[in-house]
């Protein structure tokens, strides 16, 4: 037997978990002194104590350590929680490599003097247009490309021509930001006539005034020119008019590279 200081060296676990694990009924020590209270644990639970903590290296927490622990001689169950497992480390992989990416663009907004870049705002007109559309609500803003790829392939048929400039642009119906199902929008400039598809629609868009401004890099940085636009809006007399979209000047479909991407953020305004 062993006592709880030595099997603390053996297991690489501290006194202090030990009791904790003790107290939770994941690792019970093999006998406990009647007198002293003294725990005793032996050879064997040494390794009981290694599955403990690799799972901890996993990122599994304790309670889910308990449950793991009951079915570890079930090759099927394990394969089923670690899979789970899998796909939450996947899910915050991918929002820690967001939060870098923002990172990285605002320390390039930073000048050497500690003050943010400025964004240059326009105001201009778009002027009328003949165009493809696609509108639908869809499962995250993130997940625009799903309009892209139903109108690609339903104007394939069709050998659609799209303009030059095409204005590829996505336009954000709802009234407010939404974290789920957004109504949006997606267009592209087409010269021709044709024929409307299940899902894509031609129509033709009057002119509008807007303020704009465009920037190059990942979409991190919309926070960032939405700022710069409102407050262009605000300082020069104008007001908000419409429902905002961007312009896809160097899009996803383009280029790899978040850095290369270039987007013009654009809201309709009239003058007070």
């Amino acid at each position: 037997m062993l006592k709880i200081g030595d099997f603390s060296k053996l297991s690489r676990i501290s006194i202090r978990m030990l009791r904790h694990y003790d107290e939770i009924g994941i690792l019970r020590p093999e006998r406990v002194d009647d007198f002293t209270g003294y725990r005793y644990y032996s050879e064997s639970q040494l390794l009981l104590a290694g599955r403990i903590q690799s799972l901890k290296g996993l990122g599994f927490g304790l309670s889910v350590i308990k449950e793991i622990l009951g079915k570890y001689g079930d090759p099927q169950e394990m394969e089923k929680l670690l899979l789970v497992k899998r796909r939450e480390l996947e899910e915050e992989a991918m929002a820690a490599e967001q939060k870098l990416r923002l990172l990285d663009s605002t320390l390039k907004w930073l000048r050497k003097d500690g003050s943010l870049m400025d964004y240059d705002v326009l105001l201009k007109t778009v002027p009328e247009r003949y165009v493809a559309s696609v509108r639908q609500v869809i499962p995250g803003y993130d997940q625009e490309g799903l309009l892209w790829e139903i109108m690609c392939r339903e104007l394939e048929p069709q050998k659609v021509q799209l303009a030059v400039p095409c204005y590829g642009m996505a336009i954000f119906h709802d009234e407010g930001h939404k974290e789920h199902d957004p109504d949006v929008e997606i267009q592209s400039t087409v010269v021709g006539n044709y024929q409307d598809t299940e899902h894509v629609k031609f129509k033709t868009v009057p002119p509008v005034q807007i303020a704009s401004a465009t920037y190059k890099g990942s979409y991190d940085q919309i926070l960032k020119v939405n700022e710069a636009v409102a407050d262009w809006v605000a300082a020069n007399g104008y007001d908000f008019d419409g429902k905002s979209f961007c312009i896809y000047h160097v899009s996803p479909g383009q280029t790899d590279n978040p850095e290369e991407l270039v987007t013009e953020v654009c809201f309709p305004v009239r003058k007070k």
